[in-house]
């Protein structure tokens, strides 16, 4: 009895802990977004004051990579996004096979993403890379929260590939316009 209970409080520490890890990922894409705006009006000042803002737009884009990359994770544990589920629903009796198949893909898709992320990080390091704009920033300083990113999706697919194969349900939130569960 005690060894059920300590693999079940166990669960739902690991549970709570990803579950504020997509959402820690989610507020850092949100902060990133200030960032932007914060950039921009700094370079319409700069443009006003006529003083040089070498490689602000860079630094938006930068920004813009990191806010996609780490919203991701979020925003599909959060139902946010596209699913297929009209093609799901139709399935009827067999959803629990769609869902399955559509996780399997997912996760392949977001693992070799984040392999390939990681890697470009590795090589970029190992080369000195750095951007072709006004601020000369070295890549691999861009590419960690794209990289991050990249894992935090890979590890929220497998979270919810693992959780379908063990309790026949994913994680995911359902969407507000979706009909009821089969």
């Amino acid at each position: 009895m005690l060894p059920a209970a300590s693999c079940r409080g166990s669960a739902m520490m690991l549970r709570t802990f990803l579950d504020r890890l997509y959402a820690g990922a989610g507020i850092v894409a949100a902060l990133c977004l200030v960032a932007i705006l914060a950039v921009i009006v700094l370079q319409m000042v700069a443009r006003w004051m006529l003083v040089p803002f070498p490689g602000s737009s860079e630094y938006a884009g930068y920004l813009m990579a990191a806010s996609s990359f780490l919203a991701f994770a979020y925003a599909l544990n959060s139902g946010a996004h596209i699913r297929v589920s009209l093609f799901l629903s139709a399935l009827g009796h067999r959803r629990f096979w769609g869902e399955l198949w559509c996780m399997l893909i997912g996760t392949a898709a977001a693992t070799y993403l984040a392999w390939y992320a990681i890697k470009a990080i590795y090589w970029s390091v190992k080369f000195g890379d750095i951007s072709q704009g006004l601020d000369a920033t070295p890549i691999w300083i861009v590419q960690i929260p794209v990289g991050a990113g990249a894992v935090l999706l890979a590890v929220c697919f497998w979270d919810n590939l693992v959780s379908l194969l063990l309790r026949g349900r994913d994680n995911i939130r359902a969407e507000k316009l979706e009909g009821p569960e089969v």
